[in-house]
């Protein structure tokens, strides 16, 4: 694995509080091994060639804990937007997992977003920065089918071990849920598949589930998605090119039906699927107890 230079890891969000209560971002890894055919990561706006060649920041540890440092508000700290944080490489670099003690001994929260089961082997770690800040897991699962989940994102565990680890960190009681995105279109944008998705995450105790009843696509993720489309679904790339030509967002055309039905599940389960709502009760139990205080 390749070591970078980096002067910065953790860094103030855009958009306080929009994503999942996000307040700072960090990515301790570069690149993704997961080989997933959609993912937006590849375009050439990020300017990362050699997007599946993982590499990792040089002094992670101690440029995190000087940016922890430096910050003169705490909050929420979101991992796995541009690469997973549980990549294979962190089972024994374990530098997610050191940097979970950071964030709790700096008072941080922490929003994470993977594919990998291998997030639960850091309970432990949540469970201690719970008992003072929020924490919310979001496990990616876009395919109720493991044999379709394993054609459209053929080098990470296949959808039924997600659903496992989201069941232990729910009975461990980490504040978790499914990001059930993206639906791509004439692929897994079935009404079948997306309740049977709402019905296997209730099973596991999830607390919500946030959906994108589309995809994007721009110049270098575009090119590989419409490779993999050939390999895989043939005449499918002849649909795309069709409905949506050159066009960044590429909503379902079942979007509507989808919504639907899979709001109405979800209120059958009592299940969150707003974002403000989420955001919400992730972090319920501290704004009471800040509210005791005065």
């Amino acid at each position: 694995m390749e070591t970078i230079p980096a002067k910065q890891i953790i860094a103030k969000t855009k958009y306080a509080a929009g994503w999942f209560g996000n307040d700072y971002n960090m990515n301790i890894y570069r690149g993704c091994t997961h080989g997933c055919i959609y993912c937006d990561s590849r375009s050439d706006c990020y300017q990362n060639p050699d997007f599946e060649a993982v590499k990792v920041k040089a002094n992670a540890l101690a440029t995190i804990r000087a940016d922890l440092r430096s910050k003169k508000l705490s909050g929420v700290v979101g991992t796995g937007a541009m690469s997973d944080p549980y990549n294979p490489f962190e089972e024994t670099a374990c530098l997610t997992r050191s940097s979970l003690d950071l964030l709790r001994d700096a008072g941080f929260g922490v929003s994470i977003a993977t594919k990998s089961p291998l997030v639960t082997r850091d309970i432990d770690k949540l469970l201690a920065i719970q008992q003072q800040s929020p924490v919310l897991v979001q496990i990616s699962i876009t395919c109720a089918d493991d044999a379709l989940s394993k054609l459209i994102e053929p080098h990470v565990a296949v959808s039924s071990a997600r659903f496992d680890a989201l069941r232990q960190l729910s009975q461990a009681g980490i504040f978790c849920g499914v990001l059930m995105m993206p639906i791509l279109p004439f692929i897994n944008d079935t009404i079948d598949n997306v309740t049977a998705i709402v019905h296997k995450a209730a099973a596991a105790g999830a607390h919500f589930i946030y959906p994108a009843m589309g995809m994007t696509l721009r110049q270098g993720n575009r090119e590989y998605f419409y490779q993999q489309l050939d390999a895989h679904f043939p005449t499918i790339q002849q649909r795309y090119i069709a409905t949506f030509g050159d066009s960044y967002t590429c909503d379902s055309p079942h979007a509507a039906a989808l919504w639907a039905q899979f709001s109405k599940t979800c209120q059958q389960y009592r299940l969150l699927y707003h974002m403000r709502d989420i955001i919400a009760a992730s972090r319920k139990a501290y704004t009471q107890e800040q509210q005791s205080l005065f």
